[in-house]
């Protein structure tokens, strides 16, 4: 899926390539990722909006039209959006095709039709319930500290609930933890002053340093032009299951954590002394 990095770099590249441009129509080749309202009316919305800015919440993609409402979209696993469809990636993907006034298109491209679209006049009728943003100067270590004091359950799961931080998902949640050195078992709400801090500042590295490489393209994933993102050439244990760890030499083991395949390297991340007594995932 998409992570916030990955979902940064498709914002930065549309709002370059988007902004000031109006819409045409939308040709809805599967209807159902509508969310809200009917697809007819989502298409009538649309239709002949000026696209005046492109934000991001979370995981979702947020794009302000002249009407004051906005287009939001959530790839899910294996959205992309693309302005022109490469030869390794079937025509019989696209979903939605945005056509714009000026001959340019946008395809909205999802392989297991799991991606969402909404056309609302609040925002957070669809992000309202999302946790702090974690590169925004408001997360500081004392947000984070009160998040996890919150919850008694694994950090990986803290981590990739939405409602908690926005944005992080399997893939970065594994390798923030592997930079803080937890094991990803860990009670959120164990960890010591220093851990606390040490993790805020892997959270704000791991997502700085993956924006910064286009996010990582291990399936899916590309930016809009068909570029492929390189954050995924550094990862550290995130999908290198049995592979050696490039620190001690250990093989990266992988579990489950609350239904997630989660990565990590014992000897690193070995302390288990506050991992769940019952082996909960």
């Amino acid at each position: 899926m998409p992570e916030l990095p990955e979902v940064e770099t498709i914002r930065c590249d549309l709002l370059t390539q988007i902004r000031g441009r109006y819409f045409d129509f939308v040709t809805l080749l599967h209807p159902q990722m509508v969310q809200q309202p009917s697809s007819e009316e989502f298409c009538i919305g649309v239709a002949g909006q000026r696209v005046e800015d492109v934000r991001r919440r979370g995981k979702y993609l947020i794009i302000t039209l002249t009407s004051g409402k906005s287009l939001i979209l959530h790839l899910k696993m294996n959205g992309v959006l693309l302005f022109s469809i490469p030869s390794s990636l079937s025509e019989s993907y696209a979903r939605a095709i945005f056509n714009f006034q000026d001959g340019g298109v946008l395809y909205f491209c999802d392989r297991r039709k799991l991606g969402m679209m909404w056309l609302v006049k609040n925002d957070n009728e669809v992000v309202g319930k999302l946790g702090p943003e974690p590169l925004e100067p408001g997360f500081t270590v004392d947000v984070l500290r009160g998040v996890l004091q919150r919850h008694n359950v694994p950090v990986k799961a803290l981590l990739c609930d939405q409602s908690c931080i926005a944005g992080i998902g399997n893939i970065y949640s594994d390798e923030i933890l592997f930079a803080t050195r937890i094991h990803p078992l860990r009670r959120a709400n164990t960890l010591s002053p220093d851990e606390v801090v040490r993790l805020h500042q892997s959270i704000q590295h791991i997502l700085t340093t993956a924006i910064s490489k286009s996010g990582a393209s291990i399936d899916t994933y590309r930016r809009p032009h068909g570029v492929a993102g390189t954050a995924h050439l550094s990862l550290q244990v995130a999908h290198r299951g049995n592979k050696t760890c490039y620190v001690c030499g250990s093989p990266i083991m992988r579990i489950e954590v609350r239904g997630r395949g989660t990565y990590f390297c014992p000897r690193c991340q070995g302390d288990t002394s506050h991992a769940l007594l019952n082996k909960e995932r």
